[in-house]
């Protein structure tokens, strides 16, 4: 079981970095519920991603409209710690979009 853990954590952390780097602003401020089910429909919309797929359409139509308030609190030192930052960068690429240079988001800085 830990080890189902563990993995289920490291998906989580890279999806939710994705999602990170490439989230719009809100115009107003999402609920907790909202961000909570934006994070969900991220994570299982890009989970083959964490397995060496490309992003599916659905993974990118979630990167480009997530909320950039719901992911970035999440990123704390210790989970920007097991993500690989030039990875995700790749991706959300992929998608179409830009991440911009020392863009800030939790613990981690986009060189």
């Amino acid at each position: 079981m830990g080890e189902f853990r563990s993995c289920f954590v490291s998906i989580s952390i890279t999806i939710l970095l994705l999602l990170c780097l490439s989230a719009k602003r809100a115009s107003a401020a999402p609920s907790e519920a909202q961000c909570r089910l934006e994070r969900k429909l991220g994570i299982n919309a890009c989970k083959p991603v964490v397995y060496g797929k490309p992003p599916s359409a659905d993974c990118c139509e979630r990167v480009r409209v997530t909320d950039i308030e719901c992911v970035c609190p999440v990123i704390t030192p210790k989970l920007a710690a097991l993500i690989d930052l030039n990875r995700a960068i790749r991706l959300v690429e992929g998608c179409g979009r830009r991440v911009p240079r020392h863009f800030k988001c939790g613990s981690i800085t986009t060189p």
